[in-house]
């Protein structure tokens, strides 16, 4: 199989050629071909046929109400005892709330509440366990007029119905529609969009030894066919969301390859979600232990996946990274782009 990765151009001067990178602002006028053990081929897009070209330069469809068109910031909002990164600072509904509300007046465009912890070593929780730490925050948001879009973050049927109910608009499932069989028909039902996120393993075993034939092409064609099978179960393309799960069964190794050419993605024809904030990896990269001290790293890496045209950034750290990202844009896109 042929993989065809568009070379994203951040910068405010265009070739006459270039053409918009999945209608944002990011536009590219090469593409690396990949092969399996084959060396990279570098090519100009008048080589590329119509049919190649295509997914890669549409425009996205809407997600939740917002418009694809530049990178947007989803506020992680954890009301689980038990996270990686804030120790359940957030579990309890009124600093759950208080939390929401500053990530929304901080530039938040989306908030993903979630109420599983799925850091490598996470035991399960019971769905009405679940339900009992998101549904009530979301309907509570709901209450007091919040109008940003809201993620429910699980992995099972019923905490996404009670959460669609609740208020939320899109799911983000870690396992893409893999664990939970009844979860598909959740979403088609509603009508909501999902995000598919690549993990190997579960949250327990996800990070023994995780291995790869080649771990960019692996993850594409497994999302390929993840998202094959939403559309199978009655979830159009047009609602589908794509994640490569930076830190789920993955070595550093194998984050970086995948950051570095994120791009490859677009070919899917679906918006990217690159949710790399305060992981592992950064830490060990940074060489800092502690998670809640990697808002530097984190804003490195979002900036790098804004780079590459990811139109979602997943992260912890709101106010910073909308204020890196504002300032990236303006110093790299040409003239009367930004909105």
């Amino acid at each position: 199989m042929i993989y065809y990765r568009p070379i994203p151009l951040a910068d405010p001067v265009r070739p006459r050629d270039a053409l918009p990178l999945a209608g944002g602002a990011l536009v590219f006028d090469r593409v690396e071909i990949l092969e399996r053990a084959r060396p990279p081929v570098v090519v100009p897009v008048s080589d590329l046929p119509d049919a190649v070209l295509a997914p890669l330069i549409a425009q996205r469809p809407d997600v939740a109400g917002l418009v694809m068109d530049r990178p947007r910031i989803m506020g992680i909002l954890n009301v689980t005892p038990d996270s990686f990164s804030d120790g359940g600072r957030f579990a309890a509904l009124p600093e759950a709330l208080a939390r929401a509300q500053a990530m929304v007046a901080d530039g938040a465009d989306m908030l993903d509440i979630g109420g599983e912890s799925t850091r490598p070593g996470a035991a399960d929780v019971d769905p009405a366990e679940e339900i009992a730490r998101t549904a009530p925050v979301i309907e509570l948001l709901r209450g007091q007029g919040l109008s940003t879009p809201i993620s429910i973050d699980t992995r099972k049927a019923a905490v996404a119905a009670a959460a669609l109910k609740a208020g939320a608009d899109l799911v983000n499932d870690v396992a893409a529609l893999t664990h939970d069989p009844g979860l598909a028909a959740v979403v088609a039902d509603h009508a909501a969009p999902v995000c598919l996120m690549h993990a190997q393993g579960t949250p327990d075993t996800m990070q023994a030894d995780p291995r790869y034939d080649d771990v960019l092409l692996d993850v594409y064609d497994w999302l390929a066919d993840r998202i094959r099978a939403a559309e199978a179960a009655g979830i159009p393309r047009a609602r589908i969301v794509t994640d490569p799960g930076i830190g789920f069964g993955k070595t550093v190794a194998h984050n970086l390859a995948l950051v570095r050419r994120l791009s490859l993605f677009h070919g899917l024809g679906c918006p990217i979600l690159l949710g790399a904030s305060r992981k592992r990896f950064i830490g060990t990269l940074a060489d800092e232990p502690v998670a809640d001290r990697r808002m530097a790293g984190s804003v490195a890496v979002a900036l790098a996946g804004a780079a590459q045209g990811a139109q979602i950034l997943r992260v912890h750290d709101v106010r910073e990274t909308r204020q890196a990202l504002t300032v990236w844009r303006a110093v790299t896109e040409a003239e009367g782009e930004q909105a």
